[in-house]
């Protein structure tokens, strides 16, 4: 009867937990009325206000991307991450921590249970009460609140790991949109007052795959080479080629301390190796080219893709390394060694399923 009675108890908080679960979830990307201001984030496109419960009033999201007040709330930064990107993850995961708190309260319910049933266990090994049940029967609802207690909690602790992995995965994603760029295709000197073009990884979203080829300074101007001269019996096109399959390429000069150093300037100083390098040229490949800007952000972004090739056995600064970015912004593959040409020209639109799935290209590939 007891065993019984903690069931309907358990299904009754879960049940609980299921309905106020939506709204705490809510709670972390909205906040209530106080001003003329709200607290969310849509798309910048989008100048219809809305509210999530359907009515007016109270609580509700409204676009306003030149409101200061809402870009600092949502940059606010809690738990490690600011409120967009726990923004991001929820539309990411929407039933994510709906999940998370069904479990996390019939764990809870069971730890209850588990409680009254411990001490049923204790009267019937004690003997001399009435109400005491069986002792076989004690032990047995200690065993199934147990093992609620022990599955719930792990299921609980697993939709945490998995949401703090969703955030991680975001925050690198914002950080790779936000490094800085200055693109030789449009000024390798700068505008007025000498200052270099600006970009961000985030312009060449949708427009152009990214590489990144990261190391030493031999390995840096080794690609020089590759893409400013001519090393076989025919002319290098593969420049052309590349701007044909929308492929930018950013070295990345690698200290031996592990930081970002001055690519550009040991770029221009990259020389030809006699009888090798024929007609060489070092602004050949300036249409599909780009140099990082702010270090500080890539030193930043790197430290974490550096430390994973070390753990593998890779030597970063000398071998070097490549990241290749698709059009979507997401990483298609890491590789070590000089990047091979051959394979982005040949299967580029393949390797990251832009023939296949990105909305808009219907004149460049086929289709409807």
């Amino acid at each position: 009867m007891r065993s019984l009675s903690a069931f309907v108890f358990l299904v009754l908080s879960s049940i609980e937990a299921f309905t106020l679960a939506p709204t705490t979830a809510r709670s972390v990307v909205c906040r209530k009325r106080t001003d003329s201001s709200w607290a969310g984030y849509v798309p910048q496109s989008s100048r219809e206000s809305f509210s999530p419960t359907g009515r007016s009033g109270g609580v509700g999201l409204l676009s306003s991307p030149n409101n200061n007040n809402n870009e600092q709330y949502l940059a606010e930064k809690f738990g490690g991450y600011t409120s967009k990107q726990r923004l991001r993850e929820e539309i990411d995961s929407p039933f994510r921590k709906v999940r998370f708190f069904f479990f996390g309260s019939t764990a809870g319910s069971a730890f209850v249970a588990l409680y009254f049933s411990a001490l049923s266990v204790l009267k019937a090994n004690m003997g001399g009460y009435s109400d005491a049940i069986p002792l076989s029967e004690a032990l047995e609802s200690c065993a199934v609140n147990l093992a609620g207690v022990i599955v719930c909690s792990g299921l609980a602790w697993r939709e945490y790991q998995v949401g703090e992995a969703n955030l991680k995965r975001i925050a690198k994603g914002g950080a790779l949109a936000r490094l800085a760029l200055s693109p030789c295709s449009i000024s390798s000197t700068g505008g007025e007052g000498g200052n270099l073009n600006r970009s961000t990884m985030a312009n060449y979203r949708r427009n152009s795959r990214v590489l990144m080829a990261v190391g030493g300074k031999e390995y840096i101007q080794n690609l020089a080479r590759s893409l400013n001269a001519d090393q076989l019996k025919d002319e290098n096109i593969i420049p052309k080629a590349l701007a044909g399959v929308d492929m930018v390429v950013v070295p990345v000069l690698l200290e031996s301390d592990g930081k970002v150093g001055d690519t550009r300037a040991v770029w221009a100083d990259t020389v030809p190796k006699e009888g090798v390098d024929k007609n060489f040229d070092i602004t050949r490949s300036d249409q599909i080219l780009a140099f990082p800007l702010v270090t500080t952000n890539w030193d930043e972004y790197l430290e974490s893709e550096l430390d994973q090739a070390k753990d593998q056995g890779f030597d970063c600064v000398n071998k070097g390394i490549t990241i290749s970015v698709k059009k979507n912004g997401k990483i298609l593959r890491r590789a070590s060694g000089q990047p091979q040409w051959g394979d982005f020209i040949a299967g580029m639109e393949i390797m990251d399923g832009s023939k296949f799935g990105m909305p808009g290209d219907s004149e460049k590939y086929g289709g409807p």
